[in-house]
């Protein structure tokens, strides 16, 4: 579900989820890939984090790309030992996955995230869509 609206730096009491809101410009993926390192750092789960920060990368990017409006970004420790990773965004068309040929600058981003990922998915929202994956943070 897309969050409506998505608090800046919102964090729960309870220290295991945050959400941020980014702006559909070309700054919003670094800004992304600075917010998920910073707390993966905080959350002290670095074994994971450079990849978290890679798939955030490519699904931040896909957003700012295809989709006009505000970017949503939410992760979450979860009880069963996983890092969940949601990017939602307006539009409400399902991202296209694609093989790409070797010489193509575009077109990985979703294989990648579902090679790297343990399960990764789409759902529809009201207003849009969100993309999320999951990595293990342990074992």
């Amino acid at each position: 579900m897309m969050p409506t609206p998505v608090r800046d730096d919102y964090q729960d009491p309870l220290g295991r989820s945050v959400e941020w809101s980014f702006p559909g410009v070309p700054d919003a993926v670094r800004s992304a890939r600075a917010a998920v390192r910073a707390t993966l750092q905080e959350w002290q789960v670095s074994a994971v984090g450079d990849m978290a920060v890679l798939l955030v990368s490519e699904l931040v990017t896909n957003s700012q790309r295809y989709a006009s409006g505000p970017i949503g970004l939410r992760m979450e420790r979860t009880p069963g030992g996983t890092l969940l990773v949601e990017v939602s965004d307006p539009l409400p068309d399902p991202p296209l996955t694609r093989v790409a040929a070797p010489e193509d600058e575009g077109g990985r981003g979703l294989q990648l995230v579902a090679f790297a990922s343990r399960r990764w998915g789409t759902r529809r929202a009201a207003a849009g869509k969100t993309v999320w994956f999951e990595l293990a943070l342990s074992g």
